[in-house]
């Protein structure tokens, strides 16, 4: 996304000597693999060329190592497909889903969920009607209604940066921050995100 303040909204899921980019626009050191939510976003030729730099291949799919499956699921976001994820260990699940116009129900009891926050107070619709973006109040409410455990609110659109900068606070859920690691810890088998 083309923001002001942040660089395209990643992560970077790591365990167990396993280390999975989820969009973002660069590869850090080595990776197993560079899964997308939208292939034909406009990022896309900077994310290819720097996968392809390190060996892979950028695009939707999944994975699975070492105790941790990785799943693409369909959101509703713009007029051609487009995905989230689900990160699943024996014990913990954890969504991506950093773009959508609905919230999707896959999503509904995750343990860990970063989710769009382009729009504030109100949707971001795109020209035409082929979708859009949700906004931070609508998704804190749904994500609260369905169970979700810890929300973490990332692809911070500029509507949700004059919010931030006046110091409002989603009613449920918290800023995503770069570089951060937030913990899906099930049993014995940690995933780093």
């Amino acid at each position: 996304m083309n923001s002001p303040r942040y660089r395209p909204a990643g992560l970077l899921a790591a365990w167990r000597g396993r280390r999975v980019l989820l969009d973002g626009d660069e590869g850090e050191g080595a990776l197993d693999a560079w899964l997308v939510c939208d292939e034909r976003a406009e990022l896309m030729p900077r994310i290819r060329r720097a996968a392809t730099g390190l060996g892979l291949t950028a695009a939707v799919a999944s994975y699975e190592a070492a105790g941790v499956a990785i799943r693409p699921s369909p959101v509703r976001h713009t007029s051609h497909p487009t995905y989230g994820y689900v990160i699943e260990t024996a014990g913990a699940r954890a969504v991506w889903a950093p773009e959508f116009w609905e919230f999707p129900e896959w999503a509904a009891g995750a343990d860990l969920m970063f989710a769009d926050a382009a729009g504030w107070d109100r949707p971001i619709r795109f020209a035409g009607g082929v979708g859009g973006h949700a906004c931070v109040l609508e998704v804190a409410r749904a994500a609260r209604e369905r169970g979700v455990r810890r929300l973490i609110l990332a692809h911070i659109g500029r509507p949700s940066i004059r919010a931030l900068d006046r110091g409002d606070r989603p009613p449920f859920g918290e800023w995503g921050v770069e570089g951060r690691t937030y913990r899906l810890t099930p049993g014995d088998n940690p995933v780093a995100v």
